[in-house]
């Protein structure tokens, strides 16, 4: 039999594939995986009835339809005041790790370094492989604040890119104006270097606002900025999200993007297009933010320290009261004695280094975070 070498000889099964197998195989209640198991706007199921019974079945133009391009193109002015281009420099894309995979094709060749800020969603660092790059792995302060100086002394004449989420996945920060900053001043002093900044929690922030890449000028002309409808309207499982992005990178990113995918569900384009203009995108930060304070006072009890949570609808929580078991031995426990699943921290860092910590999702009815908070405040 032949052998195939592997491109990806590192990578298994991903965590979240890992934790949700046990939550099914335990029955236990998941909090591991980011999805929300609440009905989504009736508005929008309505919409997306109607659009069933029309004629939108058939493929969309290979960015997307011109009406959502145009209404993505109008949410971008409204939201941070810049004017883009819909045809030229918006694409819609089949969920955003489509759209980071695509761009990250577009710009990485063998050789080549993106820098990755750990923790990171897990993505990242194969899409750069894959491209015959190099991800330099730079961890975070153990709070998932960012060292710049450290981002700053990684930068070598290979690095072309620079991956950033913000709000951040697992660690629940939302970047300052300082963050901001430093990231304008890098890029800056680097002009080789392109920046992909991962926005997909851009409307789920609470105390600290969230700052779009959108809003800088200064460095908006190198930068990949995605965006994804699954997080935003509660429908992950449409998979379809958006990557803007001047029209110079959008064209090389066009031409990888239509033989990976080409088009992108077409009745969930034309739903979104008819959905968008009426949707108060401003109301989901207050949505989100209800949540994580109903699961922060239900868990006042428990014996996990929860840490800040400023945006994403996760709330990562330290269990050192509770055992010294490393985190993932503690998240199978979890699991499989407790009820409750959970995602390890380390499974979103290169080095696997073990702070202590879990992911809580918080996307849930009240219901199931009763239930589970219950349990958890017994442990």
């Amino acid at each position: 039999m032949s052998e195939i070498k592997s491109k990806l000889p590192h990578v298994g099964t991903s965590i979240f594939s890992v934790m949700s197998k046990m939550a099914t195989q335990y029955k236990a209640i998941n909090l591991s995986q980011g999805f929300p198991n609440f009905p989504v706007a009736p508005e929008l199921v309505e919409n997306y009835e109607e659009v069933i019974k029309g004629n939108y079945h058939q493929y969309m133009p290979m960015p997307g339809s011109h009406r959502l391009l145009v209404e993505i193109s109008q949410k971008v002015l409204t939201h941070y005041g810049r004017d883009i281009h819909p045809e030229e420099e918006v694409l819609v894309t089949a969920g955003a790790t489509q759209a980071i995979f695509t761009a990250i094709q577009a710009v990485i060749h063998r050789g080549d370094e993106a820098i990755v800020l750990d923790p990171s969603y897990d993505s990242y660092a194969p899409s750069v492989e894959l491209a015959g790059g190099t991800p330099i792995h730079i961890n975070m302060n153990p709070d998932f604040s960012v060292d710049w100086s450290k981002v700053e002394d990684a930068i070598s004449k290979d690095t072309k890119l620079l991956i950033v989420n913000n709000p951040h996945n697992p660690g629940g920060t939302v970047f300052s104006e300082e963050d901001i900053h430093a990231i304008e001043q890098i890029m800056l002093r680097h002009p080789h270097l392109f920046l992909l900044s991962d926005e997909v929690y851009e409307f789920i922030h609470f105390e600290q606002k969230h700052i779009s890449i959108n809003s800088r000028e200064t460095i908006r002309d190198r930068t990949f900025i995605v965006s994804s409808f699954g997080k935003t309207f509660h429908v992950t499982g449409w998979k379809i999200g958006y990557l803007v992005a001047p029209k110079y990178l959008m064209d090389e990113v066009k031409k990888i993007h239509q033989y990976i995918v080409f088009s992108v569900n077409s009745t969930a384009q034309r739903t979104l297009a008819n959905y968008l203009p009426q949707a108060d995108l401003s109301d989901l930060g207050r949505f989100y933010q209800k949540k994580r304070d109903f699961f922060r006072g239900l868990m006042k009890n428990s014996r996990f320290e929860l840490l800040d949570c400023q945006g994403t609808y996760f709330q990562v929580a330290r269990y050192n009261e509770i055992s010294n078991l490393g985190d993932m031995d503690f998240a199978k426990e979890m699991t499989q004695k407790h009820g409750v699943a959970v995602i390890p921290v380390s499974g979103f860092n290169k080095d696997q280094h073990d702070d202590h910590l879990i992911r809580f999702c918080f996307a849930k009815d009240e219901e199931t975070i009763i239930k589970a908070t219950e349990k958890l405040c017994k442990i």
